[in-house]
């Protein structure tokens, strides 16, 4: 077989010729490698050497622009930090600018409602798993068109199994590194039964989190419970909810709020049940396992955290950081 060598003349002719759908809600990405700011996802790219490529050796964090404004970027940012801390991955002298930075490619994104990820890598420096031979740790900033679930999602609820695939052991679920293949897996595997969620387990078979999601259950006796943060991630919606939760105890809603363990029975005699994550909001469970969960549609205390959270995220302007909208012109 006799192959074309590819220069940096006909790179990106061929490139450029092929398709790519799935690039059409790239808006922009930030690279403190190069570093700059570009809007053609052709330029969306990072060393194959890069450590976060080979080793998933990195840490990263989603938010969420909500009509124009990133909803708890500073909790995400602090899990960030802390994710960093947890594999002893130094930040570069450009993260110290990472606010203005993600306001600024917000900005020239130019969409109101979208999501900003943010990655953290060990850096480009070999092929081998020494993390000394990369001279700098460097992060990308990518801005994606935020899309919504499809409305039945939310006034219908959704179905859900348990996962096959073994949890993280504490110390990984506690860092949201960007080796994700355990839920890679967990997606496949609830994709393939014909749900969009899978729900894993821990250990002891007691309810863990999802492949990118927390989950919440309304026991019989009317307790709103969702596993510790001490297995799981601990997802900055999630908390959020739980903290809104307590107006749901003064209006004698709920009985408690808090975090306790979960076996998949008591899950399956739930009044309610739901995931909560940034792209998600608050997702109401109709069955799991093949078990109808209530009486098989979204709830009251579903239909009212769902509304304390949308007020949360759009009035509550302490959680709410401002961008300069006006700038553009």
């Amino acid at each position: 077989m006799k192959f074309r060598i590819i220069t940096k003349d006909n790179f990106f002719h061929d490139w450029r010729a092929q398709e790519r759908p799935w690039q059409e809600d790239y808006l922009a990405m930030y690279s403190s490698l190069w570093p700059g700011i570009t809007t053609d996802p052709d330029l969306m790219m990072i060393p194959i050497d890069d450590h976060l490529v080979h080793r998933g050796d990195g840490g990263f964090d989603v938010m969420r622009c909500v009509l124009g404004k990133i909803y708890q970027m500073e909790g995400h940012l602090e899990r960030l930090s802390r994710s960093a801390r947890a594999i002893s991955l130094g930040l570069p002298p450009e993260y110290e600018h990472i606010r203005e930075i993600i306001k600024g490619v917000v900005l020239i994104a130019g969409e109101k409602e979208c999501l900003i990820r943010v990655i953290m890598s060990r850096g480009p420096g070999s092929f081998s798993a020494n993390p000394y031979d990369c001279p700098s740790s460097q992060f990308y900033v990518n801005v994606i068109r935020f899309r919504s679930l499809p409305e039945p999602y939310y006034k219908e609820g959704v179905s859900i199994i348990t996962s096959k695939t073994p949890i993280k052991k504490s110390f990984f679920a506690n860092i949201k590194s960007c080796n994700y293949l355990p839920n890679v897996l967990m997606k496949m595997e609830a994709i393939d039964a014909g749900c969009p969620y899978s729900l894993a387990l821990d250990e002891d078979g007691f309810l863990a989190e999802g492949s990118t999601e927390n989950v919440g259950v309304l026991t019989e006796d009317r307790v709103l419970k969702f596993p510790g943060f001490e297995r799981t991630l601990s997802g900055i919606t999630a908390k959020r909810v739980l903290k809104l939760a307590d107006e749901l105890v003064k209006k004698e809603m709920v009985k408690g709020v808090g975090h306790a363990k979960i076996t998949p029975e008591e899950a399956y005699q739930a009044k309610e049940m739901f995931l909560t994550g940034t792209s998600i909001n608050i997702l109401p469970v109709v069955s799991y396992d093949g078990r109808t969960i209530g009486n098989g549609s979204p709830g009251p205390v579903y239909s009212e955290l769902a509304s304390l959270l949308w007020k949360d995220m759009t009035e509550n302007q302490e959680m709410l950081t401002e961008i300069a909208w006006e700038s553009r012109g």
